[in-house]
């Protein structure tokens, strides 16, 4: 085996000194590495595309969540203040943000003890902030199993080549029949790194929108306990 390994470097050697010309004079693109990824670059480009679709999506919704009407909170107090209950609900119902969704839970329980009207705020604001995670679990399932993915490309890659090693007889190995599983070996990784990284980047921008949308939850929950607890 030893023998066999100190042959494969000499081979590699010399069909580098030898080839360097011819290799200067090509060259590699993203779209040839892909091709010879084998199968797990087909799955890799599938958890990719499913990534970015569901970064895009993600990305709307939260753009949506976070444009409100500056004069929403004012008009709500006008309103409950002028006893318009079902006007404040209509509203709530026009702006269709996840702040509106929940304080439209707290108008509709006006009169309620307020431990009541305070309770179904938070209960409000938990449901929006789980609707606005949707998805975020499969871009960290993919930014964790991408890399995963392409170490399994490198094994299988491996055995590959110590499987060529194996049939070659007479002690002389060809490094074009070792090539293929060394190239698959080398792209997977790359490829699998590449997928987990974008999509570790994505979900902890989007982890980062959704926080700044939570505290903005949050800060519509005081302003409306405090409006319910003004002096009439």
């Amino acid at each position: 085996m030893l023998f066999q390994f100190n042959t494969i470097m000499n081979s590699i050697l010399l069909n580098v000194s030898s080839g360097a010309g011819e290799a200067a004079q090509e060259s590699i693109n993203v779209f040839s590495m892909a091709q010879n990824g084998g199968w797990i670059m087909i799955v890799l480009a599938l958890m990719l595309a499913f990534a970015v679709y569901l970064f895009i999506e993600r990305l709307v919704v939260l753009s949506k969540a976070t444009k409100e009407d500056k004069s929403f909170m004012d008009r709500i107090r006008d309103y409950i203040k002028e006893g318009k209950i079902d006007s404040a609900i209509n509203l709530c119902d026009k702006e269709n943000t996840p702040s509106a969704r929940m304080i439209e839970k707290g108008v509709t329980r006006i009169g309620r003890p307020m431990q009541d009207v305070q309770v179904a705020i938070e209960n409000g604001g938990n449901l929006e902030g789980s609707k606005l995670e949707k998805g975020l679990v499969l871009i960290a399932t993919i930014a964790a199993g991408a890399p995963m993915l392409g170490f399994l490309g490198t094994v299988l890659g491996m055995i590959q080549t110590f499987f060529n090693m194996a049939q070659t007889s007479g002690g002389m190995i060809e490094i074009s029949s070792l090539s293929g599983g060394m190239y698959q070996a080398m792209v997977t990784t790359v490829g699998g790194l590449i997928v987990g990284i974008l999509a570790m980047f994505a979900y902890n921008f989007l982890v980062s929108r959704i926080d700044r949308v939570v505290r903005q939850l949050e800060s519509r929950t005081m302003e409306f306990m405090d409006l319910l607890n003004e002096p009439v």
